[in-house]
């Protein structure tokens, strides 16, 4: 393609967000020809000094009035008035339309930060790493497959935290994740809460209204140790809300009997409050005892929670408003110029 043809072809695909602009070009021509100059009235034959001092005194006769000549407007204020109006208009090139996918389906993850997520006893790519550090490689790849969702991020340890609202910005959630620390929300674990706080999100953005499309994915490696709100009585709001409730369970836990039971911590994988939370709310518990399980577990919900996408197209555009305002300053720099020079002749 040729510079012409390419010209040319900008031209066609050149487009105005406000056109109408335009309208306003013989603004100027309307205002010099429907406005009188303002009159003035001097002696002719006295000072000015003088006429100030006797002007009362002096008869109407002595006193005349110069016609104001009506000037044109000058050429190089036409241009600075037209090359404004031209980057009024907002000059945009669109690009070709791109396609963008949107599900409807909304996701919160909400990752136990408590302490035990610092034992490690999970392996990543043959070495051997923490729960949280498996948690986070597993997870990203689960957010990159969830294009056109809208997702969330809770992390929570002794008190459940926002990180993200729900958004389409999947790398803004991929981000925050990356940047959550153990210990970072406290050291113990409020389910409860995680879940409540969940609620709170999803009643506000949907204003209280019954939603199927709401999931929660809830990930912790202990029992409900801290906070106000009892697993199970959020679970049965999260039922009547709508809110699916897909619990995982991460780290290995050993079965104990006779004393063991009673010195086992209080951080020990509470199976049987999980089981019953995702029960309630239509969802299922999953226990993962290492890396490569906890990510089939997330690729086997995401299969779950597939949905027909419905595709959208947006437009990416340019704009060029800039090179008309920047002939605007240079015509206006010119006419200043222009004007000095008359001034000082």
């Amino acid at each position: 393609m040729t510079s012409f043809e390419s010209a040319i072809d900008f031209i066609i695909n050149l487009n105005f967000v406000w056109p109408w602009m335009i309208a306003f070009i013989p603004l100027p021509l309307l205002i010099n020809r429907l406005i009188k100059p303002v009159s003035k009235q001097h002696s002719p034959l006295l000072a000015p000094q003088i006429v100030s001092r006797v002007e009362s005194e002096l008869p109407e006769e002595f006193l005349v009035e110069i016609n104001q000549t009506r000037l044109g407007i000058p050429l190089l204020a036409w241009l600075l008035w037209i090359s404004l109006l031209i980057a009024a208009t907002r000059p945009v090139l669109y690009m070709d339309s791109t396609p963008f996918q949107i599900s409807g389906k909304e996701i919160v993850l909400a990752v136990d930060l408590s302490g035990s997520m610092e034992k490690v006893d999970m392996y990543l790519e043959g070495e051997e790493v923490n729960r949280l550090v498996a948690v986070k490689d597993v997870v990203n790849d689960f957010i990159s497959q969830r294009q056109g969702d809208r997702m969330g991020l809770v992390v929570f340890g002794t008190q459940a935290f926002l990180q993200s609202p729900l958004t389409y910005d999947l790398e803004t959630v991929k981000a925050l994740l990356a940047e959550a620390e153990i210990g970072m929300a406290g050291q113990n674990t409020a389910i409860g809460d995680a879940i409540g706080l969940t609620l709170k999100h999803f009643k506000e953005n949907k204003l209280g209204t019954k939603t199927q499309s709401a999931v929660l994915i809830l990930l912790t490696d202990g029992s409900n140790t801290a906070g106000v709100v009892n697993p199970l009585e959020s679970a049965e709001k999260s039922q009547e809300m709508g809110l699916k409730i897909y619990t995982v369970g991460v780290g290995k836990v050993k079965n104990r009997t006779g004393l063991d039971r009673f010195l086992s911590s209080r951080s020990d994988m509470d199976v049987e409050t999980l089981t019953q939370i995702a029960e309630t709310t239509g969802g299922q518990f999953f226990q993962a005892n290492d890396t490569e399980q906890l990510g089939e577990i997330y690729q086997y919900i995401n299969e779950l929670e597939s949905v027909d996408h419905d595709v959208f197209s947006y437009r990416l555009r340019t704009e060029f408003y800039y090179w008309p305002l920047g002939f605007g300053f240079l015509f206006s720099m010119l006419l200043a110029w222009q004007q000095l020079r008359r001034m000082g002749a």
